[in-house]
């Protein structure tokens, strides 16, 4: 019975298919779904922000002096038609993206998701869930090229990242089952009256939102 929902999960977020030969016409679902997600924490976050007298985060080497013009979606788009990292890699950069934000910091401000980090946290989370999970993988460079930033860069945010997580790659199967309901909760949320979206779980367990 388990095993039955977790494959209609599965099925529901697109990342139950036939991966030797992908489809170019037909994006996995779990891709709007987390743009989707993503960009509702931002505007959560940097609503939140315009109303305090500090206005500023914490800064770190993930952040441009500008929002970038592409946009969420087609940028996390973009990087899966360009690399073919498997779409359980965007389910576990999810949960990689959560875990840096809830690291605390030193400073007396939290760590936040805003449209001046999220596509080099993207673009890092993304690299490092598809070295961890896939058996091909394309390298830095490559990932550099389509992210936007250069080689070096794409190397100093890959070690960033993964020393601020303490290299704590594992995501266990109850993990990745929880982001993945997560995200399906975003399915409900776009039809419901109420926007019941996980907003409300994600700012209680995670201070940095």
């Amino acid at each position: 019975m388990e095993t039955s929902k977790n494959s209609s999960l599965f099925q529901c977020l697109g990342l139950i298919e036939n991966y030797d030969e992908p489809s170019d016409s037909t994006l996995p679902r779990v891709i709007t779904l987390l743009a989707s997600l993503l960009g509702k924490m931002i505007q959560k976050t940097e609503k939140s922000l315009h109303t305090r007298h500090n206005k500023e985060g914490e800064i770190t080497m993930f952040h441009g002096s500008r929002a970038p013009s592409m946009n969420i979606h087609r940028y996390i788009e973009r990087v899966y038609r360009y690399t073919r990292c498997s779409p359980a890699c965007f389910v576990a950069a999810f949960a990689y993206i959560l875990r840096y934000l809830e690291i605390p910091v030193d400073t007396s401000v939290a760590r936040r998701l805003t449209s001046l980090n999220v596509h080099r946290l993207l673009i890092t989370s993304l690299l490092v869930a598809a070295k961890f999970l896939d058996r091909k993988c394309y390298n830095n460079a490559y990932y550099a090229k389509i992210g936007g930033v250069s080689t070096e860069e794409m190397n100093r945010l890959e070690r960033t990242f993964l020393f601020d997580l303490d290299f704590r790659l594992n995501i266990t199967t109850e993990m990745f089952e929880k982001h993945c309901l997560m995200l399906q909760r975003e399915t409900v949320a776009c039809g419901s009256r109420k926007l019941r979206t996980v907003l409300g779980e994600l700012t209680c367990s995670c201070q940095a939102i």
